[in-house]
């Protein structure tokens, strides 16, 4: 297995070129040297099962991997029942929406704690994970990783540590490790080769190595304040990071094969090009 770069859906220069349908996507990252592509579903799963089916067969062609972000309004911690059952429908639509694709990655944010401490929080929304996975496997979508996100706000859930405790509950269930999240949240914790290597060996250590060599990726500079992120820039952005050339270095050093996907504002795809390069750079200095 390789690593993988992409974008988070759309760039803005994509409908600028003409572009009116997602399906063009995969020709459209090809044509950057890009292998990933992630299907956006954040306002929920509204692609049918043949468009679904053709967008996978022109990735196929293309050599493009595809991923699917979840809805946005999942919430695994929500004290109304009604809600942690929907969300786990939400997960199991974007299971099928990505099998369709002949994708095998739903990225899923966890959701705030909404009105409980913080730990108690957590014991709902791991319980409702496991659901989730117990359901996705009964409903034959056992081949699809569940991919649980670090979040960059401080009132959600999602630091590394949650995340880790989300994927100990089942083999299915793998990191996305978002970094300009992570930076954003720890008001500038990324910037040394050394932070990211220590991160990443606590991901080790959390999820154990195999799940960790694999990880999901979003990367992109964020703006924060001190309640953590504030919005997304793009790499032409120098004030806030993180910057990507550290860890393209470590992940050559230590040969991981992640799926790196761009969610830069409107750039996404020329700065996945622009990480891969970085990570080619560090890989031929080794």
């Amino acid at each position: 297995m390789s690593i993988h770069f992409g974008p988070a859906g759309n760039e803005d220069a994509f409908a600028k070129a003409g572009h009116k349908s997602s399906l063009d996507a995969p020709a459209y990252v090809a044509a950057l040297g890009l292998n990933a592509y992630e299907y956006q579903c954040g306002r929920g799963v509204n692609i049918g099962a043949d468009k679904a089916k053709l967008l996978g067969e022109r990735a196929a062609a293309h050599g493009v991997q595809i991923s699917l972000h979840a809805p946005y309004f999942i919430s695994l911690a929500s004290p109304e029942e009604k809600k942690r059952e929907n969300s786990i429908r939400y997960i199991l639509e974007s299971c099928a929406a990505v099998d369709a694709m002949g994708g095998n990655r739903v990225i899923i944010h966890p959701g705030a704690p909404v009105g409980k401490p913080r730990e108690e929080a957590m014991v709902l929304a791991l319980e409702t994970m496991q659901a989730a996975r117990a359901a996705a496997d009964a409903a034959g979508f056992s081949h699809i990783l569940l991919c649980q996100e670090t979040m960059g706000k401080q009132n959600q859930l999602g630091t590394l540590a949650e995340v880790c405790n989300f994927c100990r509950l089942a083999d299915g269930i793998i990191p996305c490790v978002d970094f300009g999240h992570i930076n954003a949240r720890e008001g500038g914790s990324l910037a040394t080769r050394e932070d990211f290597a220590s991160l990443l060996d606590r991901l080790a250590d959390g999820v154990g190595e195999e799940k960790a060599r694999i990880f999901h990726s979003h990367f992109s500079h964020i703006e924060y304040s001190t309640g953590g992120e504030v919005r997304h820039l793009t790499f032409d952005e120098e004030v806030y990071g993180p910057f990507f050339e550290p860890l393209a270095e470590e992940l050559a050093r230590r040969g991981w094969t992640p799926t790196i996907i761009c969610e830069s504002a409107g750039t996404q795809a020329q700065d996945a090009a622009r990480m891969q390069a970085a990570y080619l750079a560090a890989c031929a200095a080794k």
